[in-house]
């Protein structure tokens, strides 16, 4: 851990070198996508959280923040764009450690709302993601979380409308909008024997062409693993002393 460090910054703040050095680092990993189009998603989102590895970003992720009128009440959605670390730093976890912080700081802005994390997911390890935040989460190999398939259909209605197939749940472009490199693509032989790989693959089987599934899962103290709970109070305990400072 000590070799890496985070930071967060709005989109609106980030560098025309940190534009480039994330646009490398999206196409070492995808193909199907150009710089302008990895610009333009960049441009959408609130800001990204960054992975360094000395003075070089290896990792990122980005995200949008919104509320939303769902069954009469406001809820709050976090969207996630795409995850990605360099091949040479996975296994890393200092990029989720400063995801699960973020979120807390999300959630102590209004905790009276519920939070949601809303992700459209284009490969197996990006998946691995969910069950290692959450106990449950839709779609689920195990667990029935059908309750929150109308809420996962509605957003991404919203936000992809004709791509989105409810039936399938999936996003389904006509034309690719970023898919893995085939020697990335394709899991190992240890990978294929997790369920949660298995899931993904018989859930989207045309991953490979940048179809991504649509996931949903409640960022709520109730439904976080132990590892994410104890980093999320981590982080209140740690604004907490902030604050009385």
């Amino acid at each position: 851990m000590s070799e890496y460090r985070t930071s967060i910054k709005e989109i609106q703040d980030l560098t025309d070198d940190n534009f480039g050095n994330m646009s490398n680092l999206y196409l070492n990993h995808y193909d199907g996508c150009t710089e302008t189009q990895i610009r333009a998603d960049l441009s959408a989102k609130r800001e990204a959280l960054l992975l360094y590895s000395g003075p070089r970003i290896v990792g990122f992720t980005t995200l949008q923040v919104y509320e939303h009128e769902w069954k009469n009440r406001r809820i709050r959605i976090i969207y996630s764009g795409d995850t990605i670390v360099d091949r040479v730093h996975w296994g890393q976890q200092a990029l989720a450690f400063c995801w699960i912080s973020r979120v807390n700081e999300i959630k102590r802005e209004d905790p009276t709302l519920p939070l949601y994390w809303f992700v459209t997911i284009k490969g197996h390890r990006t998946f691995k993601y969910l069950p290692a935040f959450g106990k449950s989460f839709y779609p689920h190999w195990s667990i029935d979380r059908s309750d929150l398939k109308p809420l996962a259909d509605h957003l991404a209605l919203d936000k992809f409308g004709g791509l989105y197939n409810c039936k399938t749940g999936i996003v389904e472009h006509d034309e690719s909008q970023g898919h893995l490199k085939k020697e990335i693509a394709h899991p190992t032989k240890e990978e294929m024997s997790k369920e949660s790989v298995r899931f993904f693959l018989s859930r989207n089987p045309d991953y490979l062409i940048g179809h991504e599934l649509v996931c949903i899962c409640e960022l709520e103290e109730a439904n976080m693993k132990p590892f994410t709970k104890r980093i999320f109070r981590k982080a209140a305990n740690a604004d907490a002393m902030a604050e009385t400072v």
